[in-house]
């Protein structure tokens, strides 16, 4: 389902797709705990999605949306490590639990109809990193955070 964290990804290509379902997802802080493996679902690889695979750390207070969030490290590094991030965007990968298989479901039901067919690394477009080290949805960010 999602590329191996040791195999180096090509450039996706950007292809903005609405989100409907991330940012209205009802998912409470409680439900993850430090060590969980998750993923940040972002776009479409072939006929699978694809995300960012991370390791939840600390909780962590998500200044764009005011509300408990999850500190993250991504174990592969890259330009910025660690990054904090609103429980609605998470998805366990280790284990698998209703209602983020129920999510993960929705995800695939959403948006694999939309890229059949192609090939290419797709990103979404959902996601942006702050200054501040945060990710951020497109639905919930705010004008100057």
């Amino acid at each position: 389902m999602f590329p191996s964290s040791s195999t180096p990804r090509p450039t996706p290509a950007f292809a903005p797709t609405p989100d409907p379902l991330t940012h209205v997802r009802d998912i409470t802080h409680a439900h993850f705990r430090a060590g969980d493996q998750v993923v940040i679902l972002k776009g479409v690889a072939g006929s699978e999605l694809w995300g960012d695979a991370m390791r939840v750390v600390a909780p962590s207070w998500h200044t764009p949306t005011d509300e408990d969030g999850w500190r993250l490290r991504d174990a592969t590094g890259g330009a910025q490590s660690y990054i904090t991030a609103h429980p609605r965007y998470l998805v366990h990968l280790a284990r698998h639990c209703p209602d983020c298989l129920i999510h993960l479901r929705a995800m695939e039901d959403h948006l694999l109809p939309k890229h059949a067919g192609a090939d290419a690394l797709i990103d979404c477009g959902w996601y942006t990193i702050t200054a501040l080290g945060q990710l951020v949805h497109v639905a919930d960010a705010r004008g100057g955070r």
